[in-house]
Parts: C-alpha cells; structure tokens; sequence
C-alpha cells in the first residue's frame, strides 16, 4: 500500500481548514479512510503564527521512515520544521528578455546617442574654447 502524506480539506465555505493526515494514495482527498492525523493547516492565520502549521514530529517522521511520501504542500511545512532538506529553487528562465535582434537594436540606438552625445560636448568644447581664445588675443 503506497502511503501519502497530504492535506484534508474541513472548515466552511471560504473559511478552509485542513488536516494534515497519513492515507493510502488511491483513497479521495476527503474520504475518510485515513490511517492518521498527524497535523493541522490554517491558512487564515498570519504566516508568522505558530497556530497556522502545527504538527506532530514524532508522528511525521515515524511515517517518512515507514516509506510514506509527502504531497507538495506538506513537504514545504516538513522543510520549514527542518525534517527534509528544502528543494532547490529552479533557474529563472529567460523567456521575459527580449529577443536578440530587439536587444541589438537598443543597443544601437544608444551607441548612437551616446556618440551624438559626445560630438555635442566636443562641440561646445570647441565653441567655448574658440570664444576665449580671440578674447586672450585682443588684450
């Protein structure tokens, strides 16, 4: 029998609760054939609440040793309580960035402002020096 560590759903309507329990894997989400409850889950509590997630370690990590596998949802609350190690984070990929050609355009368009930029500042150097220079020479 292929034991899961997952969530039951309690509580009202738009006021859910639920109860952390050990099933068999083929049993519905809400059936009844639990085989423990070995915590509880209230997602209308603070995050930094002590009352959101409690569970019972000891109960917890007898069922991982007897080969029982956690839903993904538990398995956050056993990394957070410090019984499994925490899943990597995945790379972000780079679908957001623009394509290389767009890119390579921005960077033109800069280069050339830049440059326009440059011969402007060159431009009012020169102007500003040659503006001085009859100045120093009439006196």
């Amino acid at each position: 029998m292929a034991t899961v560590i997952r969530l039951a759903r309690y509580g009202a309507k738009k006021r859910p609760y639920y109860h952390v329990v050990v099933t068999d894997s083929r049993n519905a989400r809400n059936s009844g054939n639990v085989l423990e409850v070995v915590g509880k889950y209230d997602p209308m509590q603070p995050r930094d609440s002590e009352k959101r997630v409690m569970l019972n370690l000891d109960l917890v990590k007898s069922w991982l040793a007897k080969g029982a596998k956690p839903s993904d949802r538990v398995y956050k609350f056993l990394a957070n309580a410090g019984l499994v190690a925490k899943k990597p984070v995945p790379a972000q990929t780079k679908k957001h960035l623009q394509s290389e050609k767009t890119q390579m355009k921005i960077k033109d368009k800069a280069d050339k402002l830049a440059k326009a930029a440059e011969e402007k500042a060159a431009a009012e150097a020169a102007a500003k020096a040659a503006a001085e220079a009859p100045a120093e020479s009439a006196e």
